[in-house]
């Protein structure tokens, strides 16, 4: 339960909340006692009054007042800093007649789905509504009257006890969660605050807490799910990365950084297009993109040319598949690369003319069938293919279609076979 909630809770409940500055100036105010913030003001004045001074304040710990025929329990405390900016913030609770100490806060925290108790300083419960009870699996009726020892297990209970000290000596709530032992040996995690109260007259201390079991649980399992993304991605040799919105590395596999020949500490934060050569596919992928990040499109696949540190070029198929938003609202994208091509150099000493030849080559045709087509002469074809040969590594003709593909020369999915792209620095264009 953070303030907010604790706020909205007392909204509807007899008890008025405020923070004041060092004068006499209202800073702000709540709770359910009061209509409004004038009232608020008067009840102030009157407690100032009642203290002995407009600037005087209940910092000597808990007190009762009378306001307008009302009884209020009334605790209010000092925050840190000078005289002229420090705050003071207060809690009045308005007691409706019941027993000595039990009105304070039983008329609300019976109905409130938030676990309350109150212990004594020795950690004997004084009071506990319901649902506190039921965090232990019993009723409050055997709670009240007995020690927490007989609840909690030793070390829980010394923990607990230390606590209610640190409140009773600083004389102010405090904010914390912690970890109890459920009645079927499990844990449970609780969150609230803890504060100093006056019951039955003697000083004592009251909690109000909310239990986050079940928040703590999923939030574990999260954490188990993201560690065994980070293994999946880190030991299976993908190359992956996860892009923001915007199109920023925000995780990337070591996988991804040795295919580009960066550091992966240099990888993670670069704007992921810096890594696209220029070519049609670039185009392709940022329309995707727009469809991926409008909520258009849940996964796309397309071709890319990656451009990695030596300034090489390297044809790939990547993978996006959009993710569950992130905590700040923002989407994010998986992007795992398949099928790499062999990395060239982006400016290949290939002419137009060597470029058609590989793409008849690859389609079947023969030396003086690439003469004919091309109106060339079959020794021009004959050098042309040698020089191509020596170009790219490749002994044989079968060998020359094959490099050609994977260095990203010709289309990989087209037939007849063609340069990659009009605009790619190996095609005629």
């Amino acid at each position: 339960m953070d303030e907010a909630d604790l706020k909205t809770l007392l909204a509807t409940l007899p008890v008025s909340w405020w923070e004041a500055d060092g004068g006499s100036g209202l800073v702000e105010s709540g709770g359910g006692a009061f209509t409004d913030a004038r009232t608020v003001r008067r009840f102030l004045q009157a407690l100032r009054a009642d203290l002995g001074g407009p600037s005087a304040r209940g910092d000597d710990g808990p007190h009762q007042a009378r306001f307008e025929g009302r009884t209020f329990d009334v605790n209010w405390w000092s925050q840190e800093g000078g005289e002229r900016h420090r705050r003071s913030r207060g809690v009045a609770v308005e007691v409706d007649g019941a027993a000595a100490g039990s009105g304070a806060y039983a008329s609300f925290a019976d109905l409130s789905p938030a676990a309350v108790f109150v212990r004594d300083p020795a950690g004997r419960y004084v009071w506990a509504n319901h649902a506190y009870a039921h965090l232990y699996g019993t009723t409050r009726d055997r709670l009240i009257g007995r020690h927490l020892t007989a609840f909690d297990d030793p070390d829980d209970a010394a923990r607990f006890l230390a606590l209610d000290e640190e409140v009773l000596a600083g004389g102010r709530s405090v904010r914390h969660t912690l970890v109890y032992r459920r009645p079927d040996g499990s844990p449970g995690h609780a969150a609230g605050y803890r504060f100093p109260v006056s019951w039955g007259g003697q000083r004592c201390v009251a909690g109000i807490y909310v239990d986050v079991s079940e928040y703590v649980h999923a939030l574990d399992q999260r954490r188990r799910a993201e560690e065994d993304l980070r293994a999946l991605r880190d030991h299976s040799g993908l190359p992956c990365l996860r892009l923001s919105g915007d199109g920023v590395v925000g995780e990337a596999s070591a996988a991804a950084a040795d295919l580009l020949r960066v550091r992966l500490r240099d990888l993670v934060g670069s704007p992921a297009d810096a890594l696209l050569a220029e070519t049609p596919e670039r185009a392709a992928l940022h329309a995707i993109w727009d469809d991926l990040t409008g909520g258009r499109r849940r996964s796309a696949q397309s071709s890319a040319v990656l451009v990695d540190g030596d300034r090489r070029r390297r044809r790939v198929w990547v993978h996006l598949s959009v993710v569950s938003r992130t905590r700040g609202g923002d989407l994010g994208v998986w992007a795992v690369v398949t099928r790499p091509a062999l990395s060239h150099e982006p400016h290949l000493a290939l002419t137009a003319a060597q470029v058609r030849i590989l793409a008849l080559l690859a389609a079947g045709y023969s030396n003086a069938g690439i003469a004919e087509t091309l109106r060339l002469s079959r020794q021009t074809v004959d050098y042309h293919l040698a020089r191509l040969r020596r170009l790219l590594g490749a002994a044989t003709r079968p060998a020359l279609v094959a490099r050609a593909y994977v260095l990203g020369i010709l289309a990989p999915h087209s037939w007849p076979p063609r340069s990659a792209t009009a605009a790619h620095p190996l095609s005629p264009a």
